[in-house]
């Protein structure tokens, strides 16, 4: 079974336009993404997703030089862009660009669980977020993926990629695990929105790179509970709903 874990990349962000390139312990935000995901034990290769648009030529250039592969597709519609990227793949790990924090424990987890239940999704925030916003997982077959292409032409399917398998647990096989008591904690926001939380992810990099450049989430929380004054950077900041542009 080929592995290939996607992270969807793009420079215009409403609300953070570039953040993808921002820097984190001295390399833009998409290559520490890539960098932890390739420590992943279960992942086969890592493909930037990202599209057609002018400005995302940038993003290529952070591929090339760092040897990643990128595939560049249609810019609202996700799920054609995720098909091309992965094509010749068996399960997909879908990541977003603006999740530096991921850890590569968890995409091997729910690699596991999705193989072993036989299952067409698995995730670690399937019902309700147990880990804090930023280390979600979704994993899937490729197959599943190509189905919802051809089930569903919604745009709001299309813009969230698998955003459609997620919501029709008649039509897939759906399972999810959720976070162990010491990283329960959903209330903490680690994913990358607005510049309150570059600050947040920018601090927590600084602070454990150097140190350990493989580091867990369990070192993450860790910090964050010596320092609270920082988990309140972000604190205000609030979440789009899928269906928001």
């Amino acid at each position: 079974m080929r592995v290939v874990a996607t992270i969807e990349a793009r420079m215009s962000a409403s609300r953070l336009p570039g953040k993808v390139l921002l820097p984190l312990a001295g390399a833009p935000m998409l290559e520490r993404l890539i960098e932890r995901l390739r420590r992943s034990q279960k992942v086969d290769d890592v493909v930037v997703a990202t599209t057609i648009d002018a400005p995302d030529a940038a993003i290529v250039d952070v591929c090339r030089r760092i040897g990643c592969r990128v595939y560049r597709g249609p810019v609202e519609d996700i799920t054609e862009r995720l098909l091309g990227a992965v094509a010749g793949s068996d399960i997909v790990v879908q990541v977003t660009g603006d999740c530096p924090l991921v850890d590569p424990a968890h995409v091997d987890e729910t690699v596991r669980f999705l193989c072993e239940s036989n299952a067409d999704y698995a995730s670690n925030s399937l019902h309700a977020n147990t880990f804090p916003l930023g280390l979600d997982v979704r994993c899937f077959t490729a197959e599943a993926l190509r189905r919802s292409a051809e089930l569903s032409s919604d745009p709001t399917d299309r813009v969230h990629g698998s955003y459609f398998i997620y919501r029709n647990p008649d039509l897939f096989r759906l399972v999810g695990w959720e976070a162990p008591a010491d990283l329960h904690w959903p209330e903490l926001r680690l994913t990358v929105d607005e510049p309150a939380d570059y600050e947040l992810v920018r601090r927590v990099f600084d602070a454990l790179y150097p140190a350990n450049p493989g580091f867990s989430a369990t070192d993450v929380l860790g910090l964050l509970r010596q320092r609270p004054d920082w988990v309140l950077l972000n604190s205000a900041v609030r979440q789009k709903h899928p269906d928001e542009a």
